[in-house]
Order: C-alpha cells, then sequence, then structure tokens
C-alpha cells in the first residue's frame, strides 16, 4: 500500500466529492487535503486547505496542483450549463488540462470518475466527451491510474433529479435481476465510489478502468 500525504481534490462540493473528502478526513495516510473550489465550502478540518478559483485560467493553478493523488470527480448537467461551450469546458476540457498539468508536476495517482458506458464514439456528449478524457488520461501514462465508471449514484443529492430518481428506483426493483454483464447496471452509493477511489489511489493495481460491480469488488476485497 502506498503512503499518500497530499491529496488534490477537484469536485468536492458535488455527491462523490463530498463522501470522498469526509474519508480522505478520516484516513490517516492523507496527512494534507487541498479542496480546489469555485466557492469556499462549509468545512473545517486542520488537514483541509481551500484553493479558491474560477477555473479560468489554469495555469495559475499550476503551483498548487502538486501532492500525491489528484482525485478528479467535477461534473455538471446540461441543464446547470445548458450552453454547449460550458459544457464541453467543465465535461471535456477541465480535466483533460487539470490532468495535464497533474502530470506535469509529477503526481504520481490521477483518479477520475468517469461513466458507465463512457465512449469516444458515442453520438451523446455526455458519454463522448467522458470517453475522450478517458484516452487523454491513458495517454498520459501516470504511475497509478484509475478510471471509476460508476452506474446510478444513490446518496443525499442536494439537487432532485426527478427523471434520475424514477430511474434509480426502477433499477432497484430489478437489481436483483441484474447478473452477469448487467451487474454494472446496478446503483451503487457514493460511499462505495469514495472508498474505491482512496483504495485505489494508496494500492499498487494492474487494472485502469473499473466498471460500477468492479468498484462494489473492490470495497469488498
Amino acid at each position: 500500500m502506498r503512503l499518500t500525504l497530499l491529496a488534490l481534490v477537484f469536485g468536492s462540493s458535488g455527491l462523490v466529492g463530498e463522501q470522498l473528502v469526509q474519508q480522505l478526513i478520516q484516513n490517516n495516510s492523507f496527512q494534507k487535503i487541498k479542496l480546489f473550489v469555485r466557492k469556499k465550502p462549509n468545512i473545517q478540518n486542520p488537514k483541509i486547505e481551500i484553493i479558491e478559483t474560477k477555473f479560468d485560467n489554469l495555469e495559475i493553478l499550476s503551483p498548487e496542483i502538486k501532492g500525491d493523488s489528484c482525485f478528479f470527480c467535477i461534473g455538471t448537467t446540461k441543464k446547470n450549463s445548458p450552453d454547449k461551450t460550458e459544457y464541453q469546458r467543465v465535461e471535456l476540457d477541465l480535466p483533460k488540462k487539470i490532468a495535464n498539468l497533474a502530470k506535469q508536476n509529477k503526481i504520481q495517482s490521477f483518479i477520475f470518475v468517469s461513466s458507465g458506458y463512457a465512449n469516444s464514439k458515442s453520438s451523446g456528449d455526455y458519454l463522448r466527451y467522458k470517453g475522450l478524457v478517458e484516452e487523454e488520461l491513458i495517454s498520459l501514462k501516470f504511475d497509478n491510474l484509475g478510471i471509476l465508471r460508476p452506474s446510478f449514484l444513490l446518496g443525499n443529492r442536494k439537487e432532485k433529479r426527478i427523471g434520475e430518481k424514477i430511474g434509480i428506483i426502477i433499477f432497484q426493483i430489478l437489481s436483483p435481476l441484474m447478473r452477469g454483464p448487467l451487474k454494472r447496471m446496478k446503483p451503487i452509493h457514493v460511499k462505495t465510489v469514495a472508498g474505491a477511489m482512496i483504495k485505489i489511489a494508496q494500492s499498487e493495481l494492474n487494472q485502469t478502468i473499473f466498471e460500477s460491480d468492479e468498484i462494489v469488488k473492490l470495497n469488498e476485497d
């Protein structure tokens, strides 16, 4: 197990990010946690350092993007970012740029929350952008790279999405029937995803991409 002293977190206010930060605080291997945020969060802990940024001039951030592990879980929706250019900036341009800066600054581990069925050839922007980011990350050849592809996320959402909520209920009902290739479609709790992210950062695994059912298994091992 790799002893990780400094963690960088992008997306700490989101569903996965909030849980990730709480688990990092409780993990004795992490002595310092840098949170890169647009707005200062209401969190106080001696491990935490807040870096406020608008993410519009990433080169200025470069001196701060130094540490052992970088966790990236920033994401948006077309509802929150209806402008196509802004949506692409958040979902595609931003993670690629942060990853390149992390590589330049010799960060060993990069852990990225992608999506089930991410594919750079997808006709939909969301899955295509996730797939393109995955390809970029793999090309950078980090010492330790983890790409997580969770299914529907369970947790305490700040933003209520009716369609997504209905989908989760349906998948929960059908969950016992999901076997074989369908196992990756089972809903997964954000605690499980966050735990897997930390485990990947602290371990040397001969695997890069983790489908949703593999994320669950990683927490069980």
